[in-house]
């Protein structure tokens, strides 16, 4: 899969890039002459009125400089990026998902933009796109958006068992799905390997799926912190029918929600259109609410994905190409992204802006306690094999759960050793 997070359940992508073609020695934006600069966007990830309307904006307020916005496909993303960074031609900004910042650092082809932070108002960036953009304390991703899961409930069904408000705690959660979980109700949906989900529950117990050691990473799923999460993964599985040995992607879990009988899955917000879709009765009854964490006063911890930017050492304008990204990062078109696409702005406290909406509003929520997958080069091959979904069937269908996180957290680091 993409080592993009979520790319797939709400097509998180549209690299921008802003590829510059010298055009004149000065590379002052301000000062004029820069000439083309091209940035690469993922297909999908904005839509073409936001792109006109940013280029336009940028354009009028930087004379000389002309933006050249590509749209570019997931489909060999990864090779594509890697042979323009180590190319003299690339372009001058990409847009590229949060967790593959590290696989693209390790090429050396990649701006270190540490000095900007402060400007850029880096204290209040989302930890889930900050974190993976910061490489051996080097930051070489700027945060674009986020986008994280929340549960999307049924109301009716929540109004008949007589739940009058959304769980806030684990334990209350627990406690509304069990009363949920009745006759031909199931209380959730949740299949067996849906392992963003379980990422979320490990963290919020204190564990990790692995940890730099020194110069080398290592799986850590066997550790007390991180069992404790997949305790909570399976019994909150055991009630409802979701299958064991699959993902939310097989059977797609909005068809499944959309029959009726599920009073909650585990989403990105996006996801409720899907069922509304699917079976049009539910419009309008479909509620959502942040993942409860272990206590009242916040949200548990999440899987956050989303886009950071990046700038090409390889780039011949690099001021301009900075510019840009200041201006994608900054409050001005956070908050137009924010209320065009309804993702989570990049920033904490730019989470006022969509409060209006109840799914964004409460991913924002979840955003806040935000976290990305391990921040190694070879992440991206873990996925490849994922052995921490072999390692959530085998706890689900009776394998003693120590045994099979070791044997996960063997497979994770040799991996990451490779």
């Amino acid at each position: 899969m993409k080592t993009r997070s979520l790319a797939a359940p709400v097509a998180l992508a549209a690299t921008l890039a802003l590829s510059a073609t010298a055009c004149g020695s000065t590379d002052d934006p301000k000062a004029g002459g820069t000439g083309k600069v091209t940035v690469w966007i993922m297909k999908d990830s904005v839509t073409d009125d936001f792109l006109t309307r940013f280029r336009t904006d940028f354009e009028a307020t930087h004379q000389g400089t002309t933006l050249d916005i590509q749209i570019q496909e997931w489909d060999g993303i990864g090779e594509k990026v890697t042979a323009a960074l180590a190319s003299k031609d690339a372009p001058d900004v990409i847009e590229v998902g949060n967790t593959q910042v590290a696989q693209y650092a390790a090429s050396g082809g990649v701006r270190d933009l540490s000095e900007k932070v402060t400007e850029l108002n880096g204290a209040d960036w989302l930890p889930g796109l900050a974190e993976p953009g910061k490489v051996d304390g080097k930051q070489y991703g700027i945060p674009w958006y986020a986008a994280n899961r929340v549960v999307i409930y049924h109301k009716d069904l929540f109004a008949q068992a007589g739940v009058t408000a959304p769980p806030r705690t684990r334990d209350e959660w627990l406690a509304v799905t069990a009363r949920l979980d009745k006759g031909p109700t199931q209380g959730i949906y949740l299949p067996g390997q849906n392992w963003y989900v379980l990422s979320g529950f490990v963290w919020e117990d204190g564990g990790d799926l692995a940890v730099r050691d020194g110069k080398e990473w290592k799986g850590v799923l066997d550790t007390p912190q991180a069992l404790a999460g997949m305790d909570f993964y399976q019994r909150l599985q055991a009630l409802g029918k979701g299958p064991k040995d699959s993902d939310e992607a097989k059977p797609p879990q909005a068809d499944v929600f959309a029959k009726g009988d599920v009073a909650q899955i585990i989403a990105v917000p996006g996801g409720a259109k899907i069922v509304e879709e699917a079976n049009p009765a539910l419009k309008g009854k479909l509620g959502f609410f942040p993942i409860p964490g272990r206590t009242a006063d916040k949200p548990g911890a999440v899987f956050t994905g989303g886009s950071d930017l990046i700038v090409p050492e390889a780039s011949a304008h690099p001021d301009a190409a900075y510019e840009v990204v200041k201006a994608l990062a900054g409050e001005k078109w956070q908050t137009e992204m924010a209320r065009t696409m309804s993702y989570v702005p990049n920033r904490t406290s730019l989470a006022r802006v969509i409060q209006d909406d109840e799914g964004t509003a409460a991913m924002a929520a979840g955003a806040a306690q935000g976290r990305a997958t391990p921040n190694s080069p070879q992440w991206a091959a873990v996925e490849a094999t994922n052995p921490i979904k072999q390692y959530m069937t085998a706890v689900l269908t009776g394998t003693d759960p120590a045994r099979a996180a070791k044997d996960a957290s063997e497979s994770i680091t040799k991996t990451l050793g490779s």
